[in-house]
């Protein structure tokens, strides 16, 4: 049984999310929730509830959580914002906000993805 749930246009950039589902991926549920819950992170954040529903989209399809494993964690890049950043002598800069797109998805059969 396998239950994703997908977050978009989140404004964290791709790489910095990476780092947060690098620790995580291939994790049972319930120590990657502890260890997101003790993150730092701005992206610990969005991931934390990203897993959190994964976990209720699982639990709806009837599967016990303790037997949860994340079997699929991956970030896509997502739209970038350019803006412009106003220097002297009437120059600008520009400013690339990045977003991204944060999927997981959890099974209730360890993948070995450890």
């Amino acid at each position: 049984m396998k239950a994703t749930a997908t977050a978009n246009r989140l404004r964290v950039s791709p790489q910095k999310a990476r780092l947060v589902i690098d620790q995580i991926r291939g994790m049972p549920v319930t120590t990657a929730l502890d260890v997101l819950r003790f993150d730092v992170q701005k992206s610990a954040r969005h991931v934390n509830r990203l897993l959190e529903s994964a976990v209720a989209n699982a639990e709806n399809k009837n599967a016990a959580v303790d037997d949860l494993w994340i079997s699929e964690a991956y970030v896509n890049e997502g739209l970038t914002l350019k803006r412009l950043r106003f220097h002297g002598r009437g120059r600008t800069g520009r400013v690339f906000k990045r977003t991204c797109h944060i999927t997981l998805a959890v099974s209730d059969e360890n993948q070995g993805a450890h």
